[in-house]
């Protein structure tokens, strides 16, 4: 079954849990999250990181469509890395259990859910400064390798939400398998947003918006909220200007913010798929 009003109906409890006590497990709140939305959880050996994955894969004859987690619960304070980086907001995860495809797959970033033990590599450095280094792109690369296995053949759709948005284009730029990318609130050009907000370059991390060529004739849309002072709308437009392409649009969600309500409405948005303006895609 597809998660449909069960879902909605468990997303309300977690989110009341989590609004009401600031100490909710954040490991028991992805739990929750994924089981409204018949996600499985697992681990996965990734290059040098084990992953937490979520899954729901029921037809092998179908595209295979990967949500990336957000940088999670990086930062205490503007000059404090967290010992965790979790998220407690898990934005990603609630797309991928809203997401009625039959072939849905969630990874969190490095260091996220997986207990440091199974990681013993883990610092702060890899969701800070080097967040987006090429490291972390080879990881979730194998592991979109380990997740494609389970449909051969068939083609990978992409989701991002906020730096998970920069790891999707950097690694469609890096596949030749990706038939859409899909963005929410996503970091396109993390110089850009580090400007915005006065705070250190990132020399070790890769930048999106340096492959928007490169992805150029993917059918990508990428969606911000109105409201987000985080990575505010005229990131997606800079990045579009950078594809030169007819294959990329934007797209403005009023009434949302950063981290906002984006799972309520995401089927909606779903709808609205990634095509090129001639109506076509290209063949991959």
């Amino acid at each position: 079954m597809l998660p449909s009003k069960s879902f909605l109906l468990a997303l309300a409890l977690v989110m009341t849990l989590s609004a009401g006590c600031a100490s909710v497990d954040r490991q028991a709140h992805a739990d929750a999250l994924a089981a409204a939305g018949h996600l499985q959880h697992e681990r996965l050996r990734a290059d040098a990181f084990v992953l937490t994955a979520y899954t729901r894969i029921t037809r092998a004859d179908q595209p295979l469509r990967v949500y990336l987690e957000g940088d999670g619960y990086a930062w205490v304070s503007r000059n404090q890395p967290s010992l965790d980086p979790t998220p407690r907001n898990p934005v990603g995860l609630m797309l991928a259990a809203q997401d009625p495809s039959p072939n849905v797959a969630y990874l969190a970033r490095p260091c996220q859910y997986t207990p440091m033990a199974d990681n013993p590599q883990c610092r702060s450095a890899w969701w800070t400064g080097k967040r987006f280094a090429p490291p972390i792109v080879a990881s979730l690369n194998a592991a979109l390798e380990q997740l494609r296995a389970r449909t051969p053949g068939q083609p990978l759709e992409l989701v991002g939400y906020s730096g998970g948005g920069a790891l999707a284009v950097l690694l469609a730029a890096r596949r030749q398998d990706v038939a859409t990318i899909r963005t929410v609130a996503g970091n396109l050009d993390t110089e850009f947003v580090n400007a915005l907000h006065q705070v250190s370059a990132m020399p070790e991390s890769l930048n999106p918006i340096t492959d928007a060529p490169r992805v150029a004739n993917i059918p990508q849309r990428h969606f911000s909220g109105a409201n987000d002072a985080i990575v505010p709308p005229r990131v997606a437009r800079h990045f579009i200007a950078a594809t030169g392409t007819r294959c990329a649009a934007t797209q403005t969600i009023p009434g949302l913010d950063h981290g906002g309500d984006w799972a309520q409405r995401w089927r909606m948005l779903l709808d609205n798929a990634p095509a090129c303006r001639d109506g076509t895609s290209p063949p991959l």
